[in-house]
């Protein structure tokens, strides 16, 4: 087991603890807002923790140590503590403190309320207010750890306990996205019981780096990164990751919808040491109410969009004239917002930049309105690239994704078509991209050559002959290998499907629907 792994099942097994201990008398549902609003608080603490300690080090007091000194004394940095950090936490409010003697404090759950409420304070009136704003609303502390105060605190006192000793150096060291793979867990965990789907919240974090690969390719830094859709943000710092965030020169920018993510996307910029000055994550309908006119056009943007959802579409009648839509002469689908995604992003490159797009496979076959939006970025040779995903890569769907490359500064009209449905590994129920994968997929790409079952450089003309169908399997057969059968692996497989059934079900019924084309869109 690598780095990576070990990280990853650290935080499992410590979620999968605490789920145990309050199993029953916390519903799913609501338990992922306490884990991860304290794991948020224990990180944040560490944060200016570390931050200070450095600052004393240096200066010349090699024992110093921020959670020791008195609130009064903290106080006399707080403004240089805030034009670096964005926030301030005195040290009796540290995590580390209120967990030394959470089990002696009767009003436990009043004062970490309290604590919530003074780092948000702490931001008012200083350039960071707008970034910290609201940045624990989603995790408040409510009568659904128990029915009484006591109740409640023995509840916390455990999660505190339980957060406390996960072990995992300095944050921005670890190979994990923390939030992101918490949350990815917590989702597992949860969703199918509560009704809810999680799936479009999420993407697998090895997807994320490849989607920054291929973005970079063999850059060493870009201008900003954007995702339009950028759920807790793991896309956005693979950047910072792969490049180092120096190397991102002016910033990190998304935009979200939905409330708990947005809020992980903000803490996540934190906890990677992105000052508040080198971040813009806003929350919106990005189709609607796009948040960063002001700061496009972006060189680098990489995005997994909701799949076919719903928007206003033609029902507004100012979208057609808006200037990301209108050039392709009509608007995509009330019923399926996936190419209004792709026309925005595409619309906010820069004449120089590169986006990766996790899309639906439908957007590269269906006709109607579709088909002529991707005439429009064909004609206009604005994609490169279009790979084919393996099936089962992410939480809620098993259907097999794409990624769509585009770009405006391209040297030929082709376009490459990549099969890389058999990159992958299983693991436990789920297929992932390993690092061979990724670079095994890279390496195509870079060469940009045909390849005998796994890729084909497609010219325009053919691409047109086609009525502009860019599904991968239009140009490539299906990739076929002999291979040695392992029982134990097949009954393990076989294991999976029974509960699994139903689901391919109802996908299998869905793309049945999307090939009844309405050709009224």
């Amino acid at each position: 087991m690598n780095k990576k792994e070990r990280e990853r099942d650290e935080l499992h097994k410590t979620i999968w603890k605490i789920a145990n201990e309050l199993r029953g008398s916390v519903d799913g549902w609501d338990f992922k807002q306490y884990v991860l609003g304290l794991l948020f608080y224990r990180f944040i603490s560490e944060n200016i923790e570390n931050y200070v300690n450095d600052n004393q080090r240096k200066a010349g007091i090699a024992d110093f140590e921020y959670r020791n000194i008195s609130d009064e004394e903290a106080l006399l940095g707080k403004i240089q503590i805030l034009e670096e950090k964005g926030f301030f936490i005195l040290p009796s409010e540290l995590f580390c403190n209120i967990r030394k003697s959470a089990d002696k404090n009767d009003n436990l759950n009043v004062v970490i309320s309290n604590v919530f409420n003074n780092i948000e304070a702490s931001a008012r009136g200083t350039a960071s207010e707008n970034d910290v704003k609201g940045l624990f609303d989603d995790f408040t502390i409510d009568n659904k750890l128990g029915n009484t105060v006591d109740e409640r605190n023995e509840k916390l006192v455990r999660l505190l306990n339980a957060i406390g000793e996960l072990n995992f150096g300095e944050y921005t060291d670890n190979n994990i996205d923390l939030f992101g793979d918490a949350y990815e867990f917590l989702m597992t965990m949860y969703a199918s019981s509560a009704g809810k789907s999680g799936g479009e919240f999420f993407t697998p974090q090895e997807v994320g780096e490849l989607l920054a690969r291929i973005v970079i390719m063999d850059k060493t830094s870009v201008n900003k990164v954007y995702d339009p859709a950028c759920g807790s943000g793991g896309l956005l710092l693979k950047f910072a990751k792969i490049l180092g965030k120096e190397n991102v020169r002016e910033g990190f920018f998304g935009q979200e919808i939905n409330l708990t993510t947005y809020n992980l996307a903000r803490i996540n910029m934190f906890l990677h040491n992105i000052n508040y000055n080198n971040f813009s994550i806003e929350r919106g309908d990005t189709l609607i109410h796009p948040a960063h006119w002001n700061d496009e056009p972006f060189d680098a943007i990489v995005s997994n969009p909701p799949y076919s959802i719903k928007w206003a579409g033609k029902e507004n009648p100012l979208l057609i004239n808006d200037e990301r839509f209108s050039p392709a002469g009509v608007l995509a689908p009330s019923s399926k917002a996936d190419l209004a995604f792709t026309m925005h992003m595409l619309s906010w490159l820069s004449p120089k930049g590169t986006a990766a797009i996790v899309e639906f496979p439908g957007v590269l076959y269906r006709s109607g309105a579709e088909q002529k939006i991707r005439q429009y970025m064909i004609d206009n040779n604005f994609i490169d690239t279009v790979i084919q995903l393996p099936s089962d890569l992410f939480f809620g769907t098993s259907i097999a994704t794409c990624i769509l490359v585009l770009k405006k500064n391209k040297t030929d009209n082709n376009i490459l078509f990549v099969d890389a449905s058999d990159e992958c590994v299983r693991n436990t129920n789920k297929n992932k991209l390993s690092d061979d994968n990724i670079n095994n997929i890279v390496d195509i790409l870079k060469n940009r050559a045909t390849i005998d079952g796994k890729a084909y450089l497609s010219t325009y003309e053919e691409i047109k002959d086609n009525d502009y169908n860019i599904s991968v399997n239009s140009y490539l057969k299906t990739h076929i290998s002999s291979e040695v059968i392992d029982i134990v692996e097949v009954n393990k497989r076989l294991a999976e499907i029974v509960p699994r059934q139903q689901q391919l079900r109802v996908e299998l019924e869905e793309i049945i629907r999307e090939l009844e084309v309405d050709y009224h869109e």
